[in-house]
């Protein structure tokens, strides 16, 4: 495996230079950019540092207190965009727990057999990613669902077509995978020296999975607005 050292990182500089220049020469602000490259690099630093320490001693409380703090996180991400959020942020932590911490279970014990399921070297990689795909999908239901009310729909049709509109993302990456790109676990397994069809299988249950969190998910949070909206 290819050991990146910090001075070979420096020049992921580049590609944040070169969309600054796009900003300053159409007379934009770069602040924006700069700024969130800060923020990412800063934040990812941080993670790696308290996951090496989290990692050396695992605990299952550690391991619950983190991924509930996930939970909570991503679900006020998720209804940022939606212009009537009083009182849906109880609706999008209910959807995106019940979900996600399904799905982990299903990961965790059934397909990797893992003889403990608070390990976190693979219960908090994997809750981030379905955490943050199921926050995608809750956030893009419930601001269609309230757009299509506003423009009259019916409470039904509004969730069928809020319903198809959140999974939009996921089925495009199910037809494009292997085909248009290699998804990012993927190509990170195969950049450390593991053979690809093993990548393959990991990747599948990665896809999958999120495919039913995202699913689930959006699922639950439109039943529960339906239900909020009756009363």
């Amino acid at each position: 495996m290819t050991i990146i050292s910090w001075i070979d990182l420096l020049w992921c500089l580049i590609p944040v230079i070169l969309v600054c220049i796009i900003y300053v020469s159409w007379q934009g602000k770069p602040s924006e950019i700069l700024y969130a490259a800060a923020r990412m690099a800063v934040q990812l630093i941080a993670v790696g540092y308290v996951l090496v320490s989290i990692f050396e001693n695992p605990s299952p409380w550690i391991s619950l207190i983190i991924v509930s703090m996930m939970m909570v996180i991503a679900a006020w991400i998720s209804i940022r965009p939606v212009k009537e959020h009083s009182g849906i942020l109880l609706p999008a932590i209910i959807a995106l727990g019940s979900s996600v911490f399904l799905h982990l279970f299903i990961s965790i014990v059934f397909v990797l057999n893992a003889e403990s399921w608070f390990h976190p070297q693979l219960l908090i990689p994997l809750a981030g990613m379905y955490f943050a795909n199921t926050m995608n999908a809750i956030s893009l239901a419930a601001e269609r669902y309230h757009s299509e009310l506003k423009n009259g729909q019916s409470s039904e049709q509004a969730r069928l077509t809020a319903f198809h509109a959140a999974m939009i993302p996921q089925v495009n990456s199910l037809l494009a995978v292997g085909l248009v790109a290699l998804p990012g676990m993927m190509t990170g397994q195969i950049l450390s020296g593991v053979s690809p069809l093993v990548a393959v299988r990991y990747q599948i249950m990665i896809m999958t999975m999120v495919l039913g969190t995202s699913g689930v998910g959006a699922a639950i949070m439109l039943w529960l607005l339906n239900k909020k909206k009756q009363y």
